[in-house]
């Protein structure tokens, strides 16, 4: 790693002219020049701030981060330098380091775009080239697992996409289950309205005459207690239409 090294110290030589205004990079380069990684990190945090466009303070940054044996947090500052970068070498170097911290975390398959962005931006490096064949050599020998969290994501999903089957087939079963119990209902319901109405047609109908329970020896005896009161009835007027008719005077003779 001496080259990369050195690469920061050139970087920073470059900086220290163009940035006279900044007076917390050059405190951070006199730290990371004495090791004083942690005085650094904290000078160039600063520098970062007051300057959030410059790449020079994300890079210098990551450096010290890395250092400090963090390639995870060093990543970010890495990828922030590279996304501020105005220049090839500042390019270059900040892709070469990114590939470092994830060479650090075993993550081969993105150190090998790192460094082989930083191959485009300087094909001529030779560490660069080193990294990067060192980076597809681990790779082949330690292929990506397959994402076993995502198999079973994905087995999950099928099962739910089957239960969700399942249950769309039995609300329609159930459904035309309902459709024919209402269907019976209405039936049922119309009945019980064709019955009333029928009932209630009956209701206006005139009742028919019950029998009496009378014996035919009273009727007949009441019918000749009719008969006769009307004879006598008819007796009575005719005894007055008698009466009532004129007489002949008898002839004197």
């Amino acid at each position: 790693m001496k080259k990369t090294l050195t690469y920061i110290i050139i970087l920073i030589s470059f900086v220290i002219n163009a940035q006279e205004k900044d007076a917390y990079l050059p405190k951070g380069n006199e730290n990371f020049k004495e090791k004083n990684y942690v005085d650094a990190e904290a000078n160039y945090r600063i520098s970062q701030a007051k300057f959030k466009k410059k790449a020079i303070a994300s890079y210098n940054l990551g450096t010290s981060i890395y250092k400090q044996n963090q390639p995870i947090e060093a990543k970010f500052q890495f990828e922030k330098a590279i996304k501020d970068a105005k220049t090839k070498p500042e390019k270059h170097q900040a892709f070469h380091n990114l590939g470092n911290s994830l060479m650090k975390e075993k993550e081969y398959s993105g150190a090998v775009e790192a460094y082989k962005n930083a191959l485009r931006n300087n094909p001529t490096d030779e560490e660069t080239r080193y990294n990067y064949a060192l980076a597809k050599k681990m790779l082949k020998e330690n292929p990506p697992k397959k994402d076993d969290n995502k198999k079973d994501k994905d087995k999950k999903k099928d099962k739910d996409k089957k239960d969700d089957k399942k249950d769309q087939d039995k609300d329609k079963k159930d459904d035309k289950k309902d459709k024919g119990d209402n269907k019976d209902k209405d039936k049922d319901k119309k009945d019980g309205k064709d019955k009333q109405d029928k009932d209630k047609g009956n209701g206006d109908q005139p009742q028919q005459p019950k029998p009496s329970g009378a014996s035919k020896q009273r009727i007949d005896n009441l019918l000749d207690a009719v008969n006769n009161e009307e004879k006598k009835v008819q007796e009575k007027v005719n005894a007055q239409k008698v009466q009532a008719k004129p007489q002949k005077p008898e002839k004197d003779w």
